[in-house]
């Protein structure tokens, strides 16, 4: 199947994500995004969740939701949304269709349309899937001194399709998507001990190292996202990552489906210590 240019708007300024969007309460970081700023979130509103979005028709989201069970790594439900309901305690007073920076929109499993507002394409038999992403465990790494290269670099994470496929439950099914973080070589342990912390939000690595055994090929043309430079000792880290619903979209085809744009996610009233176990 032909793929959609699945790369960030290339305007976001290198210093996006510094201490001003860090320190912007969720609500605010809404806000920005409902008056029509896009921009990929990494780095926004410190110490709040973030979460990846599927919106499938009611008569899909059972069989959604058991693709999600069998794939916890990938799809870690935070919250499930009504047919038609655009709020919740996950955004307060927000709107699920106009919140998130950039959408996507799949008609029979082609890409359709990338807009930042849905509201022309919303149906009210909609159900809204919000993901664990790994955007929330970032805080942890940062402040354990790990550094997170797309952040430093001011771009998008690179995100890969692989040769893993997913366990498939009724239409749904496809490969497993994967997000990639360089870390120096002496750091992976704490990358992988940090991490695993935070099941809710993909938890610990799937692969360290070689991109190959996952059927990765080229580093520098991620699926999604953008490609980073690799620091001279680090190793490539890869985690299961919330893009997967959408390779399975593309690939079961079903009539209608609304994602985030990779790396565009919603930015949540729920606090990333909330998805932290012991």
């Amino acid at each position: 199947m032909p793929q959609p240019d699945q790369h960030s708007h290339p305007d976001r300024p290198a210093a996006e994500a510094n201490a001003d969007t860090s320190a912007l309460s969720p609500a605010e970081a809404r806000a920005r995004f409902r008056a029509g700023l896009v921009t990929p979130t990494s780095g926004y509103s410190a110490g709040f969740a973030q979460a990846n979005l599927l919106a499938v028709p009611q008569e899909y989201a059972f069989v959604f939701l058991l693709f999600a069970q069998r794939n916890p790594k990938p799809c870690p439900v935070l919250g499930v949304l009504e047919a038609g309901q655009l709020s919740s305690e996950l955004l307060a007073g927000g709107d699920i269709r106009t919140d998130v920076p950039l959408y996507r929109v799949y008609r029979d499993g082609e890409l359709a349309a990338e807009v930042p507002d849905i509201r022309e394409h919303w149906r009210d038999d909609l159900v809204a899937f919000l993901i664990g992403c790994s955007f929330t465990f970032e805080s942890a790494l940062l402040d354990n001194g790990v550094p997170v290269a797309h952040i430093e670099q001011g771009v998008n994470v690179p995100m890969y399709r692989t040769r893993v496929p997913a366990a498939p439950a009724g239409r749904f099914s496809g490969p497993l998507v994967v997000s990639m973080r360089p870390v120096p070589a002496a750091q992976v342990a704490d990358a992988v001990r940090i991490t695993s912390r935070h099941p809710a939000v993909h938890g610990a690595p799937v692969h360290v190292g070689d991109p190959a055994e996952l059927g990765i090929t080229d580093l520098a043309r991620p699926d999604f996202g953008d490609p980073v430079e690799i620091a001279d000792g680090a190793v490539p880290v890869f985690w299961a990552c919330g893009v997967t619903p959408q390779a399975a979209v593309m690939e079961s085809r079903p009539p209608l489906a609304i994602a985030h744009a990779p790396g565009h996610m919603l930015v949540t009233d729920a606090r990333d210590i909330a998805y932290q176990v012991p």
